[in-house]
């Protein structure tokens, strides 16, 4: 086979895999991003414990965590047909990826948001904060980094299960491998999808590497976002914002000394 033969073939091959896995890396952020923060908050000592509903989710999640993707995606060939009326080609082959993908990125995000200084938490709730408070102001942000690495972790592992996909009629690499690669003995071809597998998955985790330590960095070096966080949740309480220990060390020092008659 000519690389003019071969070149309109990776090209669709490389769309097919990239709308897959864009559209399903969406979704399971979308929806594993909540299932992973409300694992942490219904937990023991959680801000809203509640063991029952952890465990109940928590279940769920590791039952779908444990099912391998090409079992989970015979069991939705149903599900799958109602959804988008077909069970093949790429839009087919999003709902299984999706629903793998979600608890697989809810379980990251509930190790990412553990990671979380409590004292911050507790410091919003004596303030009157509210639950989305904790969460919208510490949860998230403080973790932010870390939920950047578990998406990239989640994006690379749907590369993987859209190859798998490729082999029932999904379409994509994987897809393009196994037909021309292995069925037809197209050695080269199957080389060179291996080759722009690799490249793709190293350029999206240098660039989730990079996302990650930029905002890491950035967080360690903002001037004490956690004081300021400390001073707004006072101010609005109608408390006395907390001096810095090195202010008051100045003032002190500049003060000027009191006659005694």
């Amino acid at each position: 086979m000519t690389w003019s033969e071969m070149e309109p073939l990776l090209e669709q091959a490389c769309w097919d895999t990239l709308y897959m896995v864009g559209w399903s890396a969406l979704i399971a952020v979308v929806g594993g991003l909540p299932l992973g923060v409300l694992l942490v908050l219904t937990d023991r000592g959680g801000v809203l414990q509640n063991m029952v509903v952890n465990k109940v989710v928590g279940q769920v999640v590791n039952v779908a965590r444990s099912m391998p993707f090409i079992i989970l995606m015979v069991a939705l060939i149903s599900f799958t047909r109602a959804i988008v009326g077909t069970t093949i080609g790429p839009e087919a082959a999003i709902v299984p990826l999706a629903i793998g993908a979600i608890p697989f990125y809810a379980r990251l995000v509930e190790t990412s948001v553990r990671e979380v200084d409590g004292g911050l938490v507790e410091a919003v709730q004596s303030m009157g904060g509210s639950t989305w408070t904790v969460v919208r102001k510490v949860l998230l942000p403080e973790s932010l980094p870390a939920l950047i690495s578990s998406a990239t972790t989640t994006i690379v592992a749907l590369i993987g299960y859209s190859a798998m996909a490729g082999t029932v009629g999904a379409g994509g690499l994987g897809d393009l491998a196994v037909r021309y690669g292995y069925l037809r003995f197209e050695t080269k071809l199957m080389w060179i999808t291996v080759a722009i597998l690799a490249v793709v998955i190293s350029i999206i985790q240098f660039a989730g590497d990079l996302a990650a330590r930029g905002l890491s960095h950035r967080g360690r070096s903002s001037v004490a976002p956690r004081l300021v966080l400390l001073r707004g949740g006072a101010s609005r309480a109608g408390k006395p914002a907390p001096v810095p220990e090195r202010a008051a060390s100045a003032e002190i020092e500049t003060a000027e000394p009191t006659k005694v008659p």
